[in-house]
């Protein structure tokens, strides 16, 4: 937890993530990234040079056989509020929309009843568990399917919501959080979605992996190409 605890102060300094006073509420949806992130924002409280709030908050979809009480029971084991918000996104994406592709609509319908969440509760900041690998997958996401180069943004401002969303795991390796959950023994709540692991985002995940075995070092170079803003170098 070091290692995810350096690269998180690091990450959030360089992006000046966290000020003094700023409730901060982590997006926890039960997988090991959000959950981690969780853990090791509880013990930067610790140490942190500037004071601030923290809590999770859930949606629950409206899937059948979502695990809320192991999340429950996690965040009362690192004493940390939990927030629950139930919704019917699951009812208006598969059942009365019947979305042949229902992610973009659950992630949208989602991140609102979430920043919803922070915002009736006053809250500043919301904390999400992307780590490093997501942003190389979002940047490949991004050119096959939009045509454009983009990826996720440490620290954005949504005017609307007058929210903060925070990455400060954008410095992290899956594999050190994947580490970590078997290291601190964290309960992961399987997602109950129909459609998990069945994704465009598998599918690059998975063509990354076999880009990884077959160019050694190709992470990290995708990864200073993204940081490297002075060497962007493209037609116009």
């Amino acid at each position: 937890m070091k290692k995810i605890l350096g690269l998180t102060r690091r990450c959030t300094q360089d992006f000046h993530m966290i000020e003094d006073g700023d409730r901060i509420g982590v997006g926890v949806s039960g997988g090991k990234d959000s959950l981690v992130l969780l853990y090791a924002l509880k013990l930067y409280q610790n140490f942190s040079p500037e004071n601030f709030e923290l809590e999770a908050f859930t949606i629950d979809l409206g899937f059948d056989g979502f695990d809320v009480d192991t999340i429950k029971n996690y965040c009362n084991t690192i004493e940390v509020p939990l927030n629950v918000k139930k919704t019917n996104i699951k009812n208006i994406v598969f059942d009365i929309r019947q979305e042949k592709n229902p992610c973009s609509l659950c992630a949208n319908m989602r991140r609102g009843a979430l920043h919803n969440a922070l915002k009736d509760k006053g809250f500043n900041k919301l904390a999400l568990g992307h780590h490093a690998d997501d942003a190389i997958e979002t940047l490949f996401l991004s050119m096959f399917y939009e045509g454009r180069f983009k990826t996720l943004p440490p620290k954005s401002y949504l005017t609307r919501k007058e929210l903060y969303v925070i990455r400060p795991f954008l410095y992290v390796a899956e594999k050190d959080i994947e580490g970590a959950v078997d290291k601190f023994q964290i309960p992961v709540v399987k997602s109950p979605c129909y459609v998990d692991k069945k994704t465009k985002r598998e599918e690059i995940h998975n063509l990354l992996q076999d880009i990884y075995k077959k160019i050694p070092g190709a992470r990290d170079k995708i990864l200073t190409a993204i940081k490297n803003e002075e060497e962007i170098n493209l037609w116009f």
